[in-house]
C-alpha cells in the first residue's frame, strides 16, 4: 500500500446564500495538504447539484485523486446528489458523510415538494446506498460509499480525519465554499442599482 500521507482526496462541501448554492472541492493529501481548489454553482431547491460536483471534478483533471468524499447528500434545499452518477464520473470510491443522526430526509421531501419534483428527490434518495456509521476519534459520522466496501470506506474517512469528526477534504471546501459563497453574494449586491438613486 503507498504512503497513506500521499493519498488524495477530492473534498466537496457546499454554502448558499439566497438562491444560489457555492459547491468548492478541495483537494487534499493524507497528510493535509491542500493541493487544488475548484469551484461551482447549482440553484438552492433545484436538481443540479450532481452536475456542479461533476464540472467540479471536470475543471481539476485530477488523475491522482484517489477518493471523492461530500459533505452532503441533498445541499441547497434538498438539491439531491446523485451518487451513482458521480461514482461513474470520478472512477474511485465515491463517499458521502454526514455528522448528524437522522431518520431520513423522506418526510422533509415530502412536505417540500409535490408532483414530480417530490417523485424525482425520492427516486435519487431511494437509490442511495445505505449510511452506516463510522467511529472516527471518539466521534460518529455517518458513511454512505460506492466502489469500496464498509472497511474500505470507514479506512479512508478516518486516514483523511487527523482530529476531530470531518474529514479535512470536507472541512477546507466547506470553508472554501462558504468564503466563494460571501464573495459571489457581495458582487451581486454591487451589481445591483442603488435604490438611493431613484
Amino acid at each position: 500500500m503507498s504512503d497513506r500521507r500521499g493519498r488524495r482526496a477530492l473534498g466537496i462541501a457546499d454554502s448558499s446564500v439566497g438562491d444560489r448554492c457555492t459547491l468548492a472541492g478541495a483537494v487534499v493529501r493524507g497528510d493535509r495538504v491542500v493541493d487544488g481548489a475548484g469551484f461551482a454553482t447549482a440553484t438552492v431547491g433545484g436538481l443540479d447539484a450532481t452536475d456542479a460536483v461533476l464540472r467540479i471534478v471536470t475543471a481539476l483533471d485530477r488523475e491522482d485523486v484517489a477518493s471523492l468524499v461530500i459533505g452532503t447528500i441533498a445541499p441547497a434545499r434538498f438539491n439531491v446528489i446523485d451518487l451513482s452518477r458521480l461514482y461513474e464520473g470520478v472512477d474511485g470510491p465515491t463517499i458521502a458523510v454526514t455528522f448528524d443522526p437522522s431518520d431520513g430526509l423522506e418526510p422533509a421531501i415530502r412536505d417540500s415538494f409535490s408532483g414530480d419534483d417530490r417523485s424525482e428527490r425520492l427516486e435519487r434518495y431511494r437509490r442511495l446506498p445505505p449510511r452506516r456509521p463510522v467511529t472516527v476519534n471518539d466521534e460518529t459520522v455517518y458513511v454512505r460509499a460506492l466502489g469500496a466496501s464498509p472497511a474500505e470506506a470507514a479506512d479512508i474517512v478516518r486516514t483523511f480525519t487527523p482530529e476531530g469528526g470531518r474529514p479535512e477534504p470536507i472541512r477546507v471546501a466547506r470553508q472554501l465554499a462558504r468564503a466563494g459563497a460571501a464573495y459571489l453574494d457581495r458582487e451581486r449586491d454591487a451589481d445591483r442599482p442603488d435604490r438611493s438613486d431613484r
